[in-house]
């Protein structure tokens, strides 16, 4: 990954905690309420997917895709923020 948003850089400064699935680099308001409607509100519950998925890249934007519509870029976006935060954190 080349360059990474602000919102990245916020997101991996610092613990999780209950942060809204909305504060994951790549998902915005419309991406965000469609994965809150299938119950993945927090970031941590996507986060729990991502582990599930085993940190694959092929299978969590796959996943990602699939549930909430997320282009090639949000799908990147998301993947990376939530590799780096778990290269950080866990």
């Amino acid at each position: 990954m080349s360059s990474t948003s602000q919102k990245h850089k916020d997101f991996v400064a610092e613990p999780m905690g209950e942060k809204s699935v909305m504060a994951l680099a790549g998902i915005g308001e419309v991406l965000g309420r469609r994965l809150e409607e299938k119950g993945f509100d927090k970031a941590y519950v996507v986060l729990g997917q991502f582990l599930v998925l085993k940190k694959d890249e092929e299978l969590f934007r796959e996943w990602l895709k699939d549930t909430s519509g997320a282009n090639s870029k949000q799908q990147g976006d998301c993947y990376g923020c939530l590799k780096e935060w778990c290269d950080s954190f866990l």
